[in-house]
């Protein structure tokens, strides 16, 4: 049992803001009233999206050493929370927004957010970076919500009989 404590990491430093930003946003992402998008979409983009967060946590984290989260040596409970449902929740509530006509205002509003959550992160001491920076966050938060979202949200609201 004191493994599994100590596996979840919670003494890392600033390890409660990625646990509060994940369940807040999850909340929110759950009972938020469903516009655009209905529990289907929820379900499969909340599995994609997660899915390729863990597997850039794998790339970036592990194999090129670019980013560490808590404890450097194993994913503890905030890791596992930020990939696992930072990411999804808020690509859920973009999605439930997005419309063609507040596509560029949603996409400015959601990487603004992304930025700040990656800032209060490393602000707190929970993600130390090696090599990484806020110039290849930006773009890449733009491209997501900008491009990569909205192609996604077609492919999933395609009609099947």
């Amino acid at each position: 049992m004191n493994s599994f404590i100590k596996n979840l990491d919670l003494h890392a430093q600033g390890s409660w803001l990625p646990i509060v930003m994940s369940l807040l946003l999850l909340i929110y992402a759950l009972f938020m009233p469903k516009k655009e998008i209905g529990w289907r979409e929820f379900y499969v983009t909340f599995g994609i999206v997660g899915y390729f967060a863990w597997i850039s946590d794998s790339l970036l984290g592990e194999m090129i050493d670019l980013v560490d989260f808590g404890n450097p040596e194993f994913a503890g409970i905030g890791e596992f929370l930020s990939y696992s449902l930072i990411p999804s929740s808020l690509s859920v509530i973009y999605l439930n927004y997005f419309e063609k006509s507040n596509k560029w205002k949603l996409t400015i509003i959601f990487t603004i957010i992304s930025i700040l959550i990656e800032w209060g992160m490393r602000s707190v001491g929970y993600m130390k970076v090696h090599g990484w920076s806020f110039f290849i966050s930006i773009p890449l938060y733009f491209v997501v919500f900008a491009f990569l979202l909205p192609f996604h949200r077609k492919l999933i609201k395609c009609k099947q009989d």
